[in-house]
């Protein structure tokens, strides 16, 4: 079996790969979903867009001021593949989880916190496992990426504050939800978990 040396190049540019899917997922979107007509919005919900992506600033930056190798490298040759496997696995499901979430959204997908016109509470695909299966994908691009790139220290920093973020924008997200469908959105919310299932 190929050394510690080589997992780790396979799980980052594995990682890599289902990073570019993940992008597309969002470049190649339909223009006209994104001009449908907001009837309520919150653009407080950039707070926590803001603090996921500093979630993901963290893990990128520490790996290049300390020029450190992956931590993927420095482990035996059996569990250097064992994480490859698993960051590669995670990063792809979280790529299909995040693409399948966004198309069955349709225009009701934005950046911003809003309602739309004759919006719809999705409750199936991957809405009948988690709420908010994007940011369950966002956070599993995280973790794979961490597992690849990043120290223990900076991973659990930039995890505590993408789910903080994510907090900020489910929060927000879901009081707009309750004042549009009321008890439906209530019933939902007691069956079907946030963003990680028996977690959160």
């Amino acid at each position: 079996m190929p050394g510690a040396t080589t997992a780790a190049n396979v799980a980052f540019y594995g990682v890599i790969i289902c990073w570019w899917l993940f992008g597309l997922t969002f470049w190649l979107r339909k223009q006209p979903h994104s001009r449908a007509h907001a009837t309520k919005r919150d653009l407080t919900s950039y707070v926590g867009m803001a603090l996921q992506a500093a979630g993901y600033f963290i893990e990128w930056l520490f790996p290049f001021l300390l020029h450190q190798r992956s931590p993927i490298a420095t482990q035996s040759p059996g569990l250097a593949w064992t994480l490859a496997i698993l960051a590669i696995a995670i990063a792809a499901f979280s790529a299909v989880l995040v693409n399948t979430a966004a198309r069955q959204l349709g225009k009701q997908w934005s950046l911003a916190a809003r309602i739309v016109e004759d919006h719809n509470l999705i409750q199936d695909g991957p809405y009948h496992f988690v709420r908010n299966p994007i940011y369950t994908g966002m956070f599993g691009m995280l973790v794979a990426t961490g597992l690849v790139v990043a120290p223990f220290l900076p991973l659990v920093a930039a995890s505590a504050t993408f789910l903080i973020g994510t907090y900020i924008r489910v929060r927000i997200e879901e009081r707009l939800l309750r004042e549009t469908f009321g008890p439906k959105f209530d019933d939902y919310r007691r069956r079907v978990p946030a963003v990680i299932p028996g977690i959160w």
